[in-house]
């Protein structure tokens, strides 16, 4: 009968003791699998916010940026150049013209800006001016007219920035007009223009 007691006095502390470390392993398991479930959640969290903040920032950026031009247009006698889309302004700047910007240009080296409807016809990102934009300059009707004239009607009509040793200069440039008959912006517009007026554009040069 003693033996029996103590048998079953034996039995009971091993189980006990199994359960015990069972119960220590099964704690153990679920408290890992708690972290690494916190962990996840923790990562997915992040990456959740990290891809709102993208998807934000950029419909903050295309929001923020204007639609490409389909019209240029030069008021000559205020000095103003709108880029405008749909009949819509989207842009306007000051710009320097030539010195002698009175009336429209006839010939080569008159220092006058032309007048009329032309359009984009290429771009030089190797311009002496930054950037350029070189303007259709002359069509059919200006070199008929410097026939009629025996002159030659002249070219080479852009809109530009600034030499980079002026580039300083910025919007002051456009107190002065400086130019050869091209229509002059600081080297920080002519860099807004050229995202945003693709070649083929309209400019209409009015008086």
């Amino acid at each position: 009968m003693g033996f029996l007691c103590v048998l079953g006095s034996f039995a009971t502390s091993v189980l006990d003791e199994f359960l015990s470390a069972l119960s220590s392993s099964v704690f153990s398991v679920l408290k890992e699998r708690s972290r690494n479930f916190q962990l996840m959640f923790r990562e997915r969290r992040f990456f959740s916010i990290l891809g709102f903040i993208w998807i934000f920032g950029a419909a903050v950026s295309f929001a923020s940026t204007p639609p490409q031009a389909d019209r240029i247009v030069v008021h000559k006698s205020k000095r103003i150049l709108k880029l405008s889309r749909e009949g819509h302004v989207i842009k306007t700047y000051r710009v320097a013209l030539g010195p002698n910007a009175t009336g429209p240009k006839t010939r080569q080296g008159d220092h006058r800006t032309p007048e009329g409807t032309y359009r984009i016809d290429s771009k030089n990102a190797r311009s002496q001016f930054h950037l350029s934009l070189h303007i259709s300059y002359p069509d059919s009707n200006d070199r008929e007219r410097a026939r009629k004239l025996g002159v030659n009607p002249g070219g080479d009509i852009m809109i530009h920035g600034l030499p980079d040793r002026f580039a300083y200069l910025g919007a002051l440039q456009s107190k002065y007009d400086w130019t050869d008959g091209c229509i002059a912006v600081s080297n920080a517009e002519i860099e807004e223009i050229w995202k945003l007026v693709p070649v083929g554009t309209t400019v209409e040069i009015t008086p």
